[in-house]
Formats: structure tokens, C-alpha cells, sequence
């Protein structure tokens, strides 16, 4: 069985879990066209070595960032988003 240390949960079993994508900066959304906004969201760099990505613990809804080795698939280090996430992102097309 997989054990995967969830920040707010501790270590569960992997089955808890999705991958939410890497993480990657945001770019501007008024400079981008709909196509170079599509590959931001849809492709991934797909890089051999340790990656940043998003995971969600799903019995609570609680999103996190992990390192993982993507050739060996080991779990380096798990931590909360608000380590590496400051503040909200605004988008220029947002209603309050």
C-alpha cells in the first residue's frame, strides 16, 4: 500500500487522492490568447526528476502541493499551498 502524507491529514492511502496537474506560474490572462491560455491549462511539461504538483486529499476537499519524483514515482515532500501562494490571484474578467 502507497502512503501519501497529507499536510492536514497526515499519512493515508494514496487511493484518497488525485493529481491535480504541476504546478507552473499563471500568466497574464489580459496578455494571453485562448490558445496559449489552453496550453497553460491542458499540457504539461512532463519532466523526468522531482515536479511540483497539485494533489487533492478527497474526503476533504483539501488541495496541497507535493514534490514527486516522476522516475521513481517517490513522494519527496508534501506541504501546504499557502507556503508558495501568498495572496489570490485577481482576474481582470471577475465580478465580485
Amino acid at each position: 500500500m502507497k502512503i501519501m502524507n497529507c499536510p492536514l491529514n497526515g499519512p493515508r492511502n494514496i487511493s484518497e487522492f488525485v493529481w491535480g496537474g504541476e504546478v507552473k506560474p499563471m500568466p497574464d490572462d489580459a496578455k494571453l490568447s485562448d490558445r496559449d491560455w489552453a496550453d497553460y491549462v491542458f499540457l504539461e511539461n512532463n519532466t523526468a526528476g522531482v515536479v511540483r504538483e497539485w494533489w487533492c486529499h478527497v474526503p476533504t476537499s483539501f488541495w496541497f502541493i507535493a514534490e514527486r519524483n516522476t522516475v521513481t514515482d517517490e513522494i519527496v515532500k508534501t506541504y501546504p499551498a499557502s507556503e508558495v501562494f501568498k495572496s489570490r490571484v485577481d482576474f481582470a474578467g471577475a465580478k465580485p
